[in-house]
């Protein structure tokens, strides 16, 4: 048998890049990452957290199917596959939810005979109007996440239409027709809110009395119509989110409770913590640095019943042992030590250079370590919190570093042994806080 050569049609040419364009697109999604896909997610099934709304455009070619009369008829028996574009439609559609629209659109055909075929000549102008149910297919059965870039919609819904002939008997002669129609739509997505789709509807008139071809249609056909359309075309999605509905991956209502709880069971983990390993929670802990092994009340705070900033078990501690001569030379390094972590401290009422009556056994025991290591010199450092401006808080700080400074030197401490140091504001703690503030206005030893 011999080869027979086909000359391929431009337009043929043309349509047959849609596949491989549809092949590339493909290709480029499969490169994404599983980080690209976690951006694509949106983690909250409310509606304002997805775009709704698409702009849809549509090319492609319309058939009318049946009827026609003798002697007319849209294919070329002489041609396998022939393509003409002759159909536009511009649409929008609304996700009422993830799984369910609604799509009006607005499409104008013209059908004729095909070029070269043996029908005789005609022309018919169509315009319709739809208004479809729209199905999210991949939504529905739940393969969103496999599903990646691709999509799947389903629409059905009432239409109807202007029949025009624009040659023949019934030139320029209108009627209006209803019906129905229902398609498939498989897509792509380009970007977020760019994609790309192919769309096959079917359209069932129910009281079309013309023909394809403009003639009057035989009383048999019981006024019935089909035309078939094929198009390929664009659609945008718009709206304040990043993602349509079509390809966000939006979690269920019973994964967001889930997601809640176990946030819900870790906020209760954390409030259980205890930073300091005494018995009390850090949710109702008011001191959570308190010492290892120290009494301590139902707030966490190391109990100080005499209010002179000293835990009472660390002060009976000190007593004890500083009154034991045998072991002085020990014993002076842990007053030291205790001095110098901040455990012995002066403080002031607000804007006051004056220490706290409390305070007055704090700096005794100061004066007692010096006099009893006369080699000893003190760092006395003054703080200020920071209710006021810097500058004034800086002098404050100043004036209660030497006010327990001239005291010690009253009391017979050599004052080439005390240096005092102004810190200034201490913005360690909440300044809107009113008992955090009092923690910071003091004065802190450092022996050397």
């Amino acid at each position: 048998m011999p080869l027979t050569l086909i000359r391929t049609h431009p337009m043929k040419q043309r349509l047959l890049l849609i596949p491989v364009f549809m092949l590339t697109l493909a290709g480029a999604s499969a490169q994404g990452t599983e980080n690209d896909t976690l951006r694509e997610k949106v983690m909250d099934s409310s509606p304002d957290s997805y775009n709704r709304w698409t702009i849809e455009f549509n090319a492609g070619q319309s058939k009318g199917i049946k009827p026609y009369a003798e002697g007319y008829f849209a294919s070329n028996p002489e041609k396998h596959f022939a393509f003409k574009f002759n159909h536009f439609s511009l649409g929008t559609r609304y996700m009422i939810s993830p799984k369910f629209g609604v799509k009006l659109d607005v499409a104008y055909d013209k059908l004729e005979n095909s070029s070269g075929s043996e029908s005789l000549p005609f022309e018919m102008q169509h315009i319709r109007v739809g208004l479809q149910g729209v199905v999210n297919a991949v939504r529905l059965f739940s393969f969103e996440e496999r599903a990646g870039r691709f999509g799947l919609l389903l629409h059905g819904g009432v239409q109807a239409a202007q029949m025009t002939p624009k040659m023949g008997v019934n030139e320029d002669v209108t009627e209006y027709n209803v019906g129905i129609m229902f398609g498939i739509t498989p897509q792509i997505r380009i970007t977020n809110k760019l994609g790309f789709h192919l769309d096959l509807t079917m359209n069932s008139n129910v009281r079309q009395h013309f023909n394809w071809d403009g003639s009057y249609s035989d009383t048999s056909n019981n006024l019935a119509g089909s035309l078939y359309t094929v198009a390929a075309g664009l659609s945008y999605s718009f709206g304040r989110e990043n993602l349509h509905g079509d390809w966000a991956i939006i979690p269920s209502e019973s994964d967001e409770q889930l997601k809640a709880l176990d946030e819900r069971i870790g906020e209760l983990e954390t409030m259980m913590n205890d930073t300091d390993k005494d018995g009390v929670p850090d949710y109702l802990d008011v001191e959570n640095n308190s010492i290892a092994g120290v009494a301590v009340d139902t707030k966490g705070r190391m109990v100080d019943l005499n209010k002179n900033g000293v835990a009472d078990e660390l002060e009976k501690y000190m007593d004890d042992k500083i009154t034991t001569a045998a072991d002085k030379s020990n014993n002076n390094e842990v007053v030291k030590r205790l001095i110098n972590d901040g455990y012995v401290s002066v403080f002031f009422d607000f804007n006051s250079s004056k220490p706290t009556p409390a305070s007055t056994q704090n700096i005794s025991f100061v004066l007692t370590y010096l006099k009893n290591n006369p080699n000893a010199s003190v760092d006395i450092t003054g703080y200020a919190d920071e209710i006021g401006s810097t500058e004034v808080n800086k002098a404050l700080s100043e004036k209660r570093a030497n006010n327990v400074r001239n005291t010690l030197i009253k009391a017979g401490i050599n004052a080439s042994r005390l240096n005092i140091i102004p810190a200034g504001e201490d913005a360690s703690v909440d300044k809107d806080s009113d008992s955090a503030r009092r923690l910071v206005r003091r004065v802190i030893f450092t022996m050397k």
